[in-house]
């Protein structure tokens, strides 16, 4: 091979091939040279392809190996001692991991929900009583839901839904919590089939709740989520509404300054489109004409901060700005 770039290691696997074409095609200004691959070349793109179809069996068969960990049952047929128990959680810990990785590639997630793995997350995982195993089961699921429709709502089925809510609600643990919260947000956003299972269980509360919470990645997931979900689904206003969120809504803008207010004042703007959230938000007692003006001029000249300024702006012109021929009738 000649001297410079082509001494260098060449990839091992699909991916690696995939991004050195890439990289060669976005390095050529000129045309294409004319000269056919050398032997070597040709004989090192046949065996790196091969051993990227190899690889891919090979991942397969990991999950399958992942599985069989996470299935073990440690309680079954022996006592264990306290670093025997240790030792299985982490094995099952780092299965859980392994998985999560290997799912980032659509036809694994696929797999595993064709290999049980996902049924196994689900009916027991989820459950289980270290919180290490729990936050990394959502996270798999998570990682599964992304962007498959298929895999969506095979879990949907599995009533996956209800058991993450009941793990963003009340789960000591607080990344078990937020970790359930993705794994929500990607059974529901975008994916029709599961907004009525999340009615059903009252997510909306969950949220709500999830806002008020002192983990702050909470509190700033939930407000994501529910923003999302009002801007893609308005017919579910009456229904936040009638909940009492505008009031929740405030009290939480009222509390020390952070990444969440943002999504908050999103969310009113969303629900000031209508007559019913307007009068909600010019109630008397919430005083949110005053903490606008103040949270407007605080946000004034940080660039950082834009949008949130632009929510505040536009929730204020909504609900509190006076229209002119009230002016002019104060003249008259």
């Amino acid at each position: 091979m000649a001297e410079g770039g082509d001494r260098r290691r060449h990839p091992q696997n699909l991916q690696g091939v995939l991004r050195l074409a890439v990289e060669a095609g976005s390095a050529s200004e000129g045309p294409m040279p004319h000269e056919p691959l050398s032997e070597e070349t040709k004989a090192w793109l046949r065996q790196a392809l091969a051993e990227a179809c190899k690889g891919q069996m090979d991942e397969v068969e990991q999950m399958k190996e992942c599985i069989k960990v996470l299935r073990a049952d440690w309680n079954a047929g022996r006592q264990r001692d306290a670093e025997d128990g240790e030792e299985g959680e982490e094995e099952q810990e780092s299965a859980l991991e392994l998985l999560s990785d290997l799912c980032e590639n659509l036809d694994n997630a696929r797999d595993l929900m064709k290999l049980g793995g996902l049924d196994l997350c689900v009916s027991s995982l989820l459950c289980h009583p270290q919180s290490g195993i729990r936050w990394r089961a959502a996270q798999l699921i998570a990682s599964c839901a992304q962007n498959m429709p298929e895999v969506q709502s095979h879990l949907l089925g599995l009533g996956a839904l209800k058991t993450l809510l009941q793990l963003t609600d009340h789960d000591p643990n607080p990344t078990v919590r937020v970790k359930a919260l993705y794994a929500v947000s990607c059974l529901v956003r975008e994916i029709e089939e599961g907004l009525p299972e999340f009615l059903t269980q009252d997510g909306f509360s969950v949220l709500m709740r999830g806002m008020q919470s002192d983990n702050e990645k909470l509190r700033t997931k939930s407000a994501f989520l529910l923003l999302n979900l009002l801007t893609a689904h308005p017919e579910n206003k009456d229904t936040v509404l009638a909940m009492g969120m505008v009031q929740q809504l405030v009290s939480v803008l009222r509390s020390t300054h952070s990444s969440v207010h943002e999504h908050v004042l999103g969310a009113l703007c969303c629900l000031a489109e209508d007559n019913r959230g307007i009068e909600d938000c010019r109630a008397p007692s919430l005083g949110l004409e005053e903490l606008l003006s103040q949270r407007a001029q605080e946000l004034k000249g940080k660039e950082e901060s834009q949008e949130e300024l632009e929510f505040c702006e536009q929730l204020r012109s909504k609900c509190f700005q006076r229209q002119p021929q009230d002016d002019n009738g104060m003249d008259r």
